[in-house]
C-alpha cells in the first residue's frame, strides 16, 4: 500500500494541528462526532470537516483557532518518543548529505522513534525501499505506530527488523544491493564491515552520533578499513529571528549542537583511493578505551521500562485512533488534545 498525504478540505481520518489562545498547540484526528475539550470550551469537528487547509474555526467559548494539517517537523517534535529522535534540521541534512533519491534502497539503524524513518520514506518515493534495525521491540513498536500515524497506515516499502544490524542485514539484503546507509547508534564502527558488503559501489555511509569522541572514532575507522572515500563531517546549527517591524534581531534561544554527521562512499571492489596529504594521527583506540563509549559516558541517558511501556501505550493509541477515524469507526466524542 502507498500512502499519500492529503490535501485539499479536510476530511474524516485527517489529522489536524489547531492553535488556540496564546499560541496553545492541539493535535486532533477528525471524527464525525469527535471533540476537542479545553478550559475555553468544546469545539466541536464536525466544524472543520469540509473546510480548506489555513482555516480559523470558533469554539463554543468564542476562541478562535486556526486549523492546519501538521507539516512532518510538527509531527516529529510533538510525537510519542521511545527514543530520543533526530531533530527535523539534522533529518534533512541527512538526506541531503547522503543523497537519498526517489527509488533508492536505504538502510537505517536504529530506528528509534521513527522520526528520521518517516523523512526517509518521503524521499525514497514509492519505488524506493526502506530497511529498519531496532534492538529493542518496544522502541520499533512505538516507530511503527508513530508512521502509521502520521501517514495514515503502515507503507509497503518500509521493513521494520528487530535485532542487531550486524547479524541481521547480511540475511535481509542482498550483497552490493544497498545505495544508502544511515547509523544512528551508540558504536556505529562496529556495523562498518558488514556495511561495506551490503553498499553498492558509489554507496553512501552516514553516521549520526553526538560526541567528538564518536565522531573521531568512527571516522578513524572508515579509513582504517581502505574500503571507503576520505570520510567528512559537519554538525548543523539553526539560529531563528525575531522580525517584528524594525524590531529584527536573534532568538534568544537557538536550536545549537545536537549531533555530528560523517559519510563516507564506497569504493569499487579492489580500488585503492589516491593517498591523502594529512599529518598522521598518533592516537590508537585499544580494549581500554571501551569505558569512553559507554552510554553514561557519552551523556546518553536511559528510558526507564514504565516510562517506555507508557510511551508505546500512547503511540499505539494514536495509530489505532487514526485507523479507526480513515475506516469510519465510531468512537467516544471525549478531549482529542495532544
Amino acid at each position: 500500500m502507498t500512502v499519500e498525504r492529503p490535501s485539499g478540505p479536510f476530511r474524516v481520518g485527517d489529522r489536524v494541528q489547531l492553535t488556540g489562545p496564546k499560541n496553545r498547540l492541539h493535535t486532533i484526528t477528525l471524527r464525525e462526532d469527535g471533540e476537542l475539550h479545553t478550559h475555553h470550551g468544546v469545539l466541536r469537528h464536525t466544524a472543520l470537516i469540509g473546510q480548506p487547509d489555513g482555516s480559523v474555526v470558533v469554539g463554543s467559548g468564542g476562541h478562535e483557532y486556526l486549523a492546519l494539517r501538521p507539516l512532518l517537523r510538527d509531527f516529529v517534535m510533538s510525537m510519542p518518543r521511545g527514543a530520543a529522535i533526530v531533530y527535523p534540521k539534522d533529518a534533512a541534512q541527512i538526506v541531503a548529505q547522503a543523497d537519498v533519491f526517489p527509488g533508492s534502497v536505504v538502510v537505517e539503524a536504529g530506528v528509534g522513534s521513527g522520526a528520521l524513518s518517516l523523512s526517509l520514506l518521503r524521499a525514497i518515493g514509492a519505488d524506493g525501499r526502506l530497511v529498519s534495525f531496532e534492538r529493542r521491540s518496544e522502541f520499533a513498536d512505538v516507530a511503527r505506530a508513530n508512521v502509521e500515524t502520521f501517514v495514515g497506515g503502515v507503507p509497503a516499502n518500509w521493513d521494520v527488523v528487530v535485532g542487531d544490524l550486524v547479524a541481521e542485514l547480511p540475511g535481509a539484503v542482498a550483497a552490493a544491493s544497498v545505495d544508502r546507509v544511515v547509523l544512528d547508534m551508540l558504536a556505529p564502527w562496529e556495523c562498518i564491515d558488514v556495511v561495506a558488503d551490503a553498499l553498492t559501489p558509489g554507496g553512501v555511509v552516514l553516521c549520526y552520533v553526538a560526541t567528538a569522541t564518536q565522531l573521531s572514532r568512527v571516522a578513524e575507522y572508515i579509513r582504517a578499513t581502505g574500503l571507503f572515500t576520505e570520510p567528512d563531517a559537519n554538525e548543523t546549527m539553526v539560529r531563528g529571528w525575531h522580525v517584528e517591524g524594525l524590531a529584527v534581531r536573534p532568538d534568544h534561544r537557538m536550536v545549537a549542537h545536537t549531533g555530528f554527521l560523517v559519510w563516507a562512499r564506497r569504493l569499487a571492489p579492489g580500488a585503492v583511493a589516491p593517498e591523502q596529504k594529512r599529518r598522521a594521527s598518533k592516537s590508537s583506540y585499544g580494549d581500554e578505551d571501551v569505558e569512553l563509549w559507554t552510554p553514561g559516558a557519552v551523556g546518553d541517558r536511559e528510558i526507564t521500562d514504565k516510562n517506555l511501556r507508557k510511551r508505546v501505550r500512547e503511540a499505539e493509541r494514536a495509530a489505532d485512533g487514526a485507523r479507526q477515524a480513515a475506516h469510519g469507526a465510531d468512537s467516544p466524542g471525549s478531549s482529542d488534545e495532544a
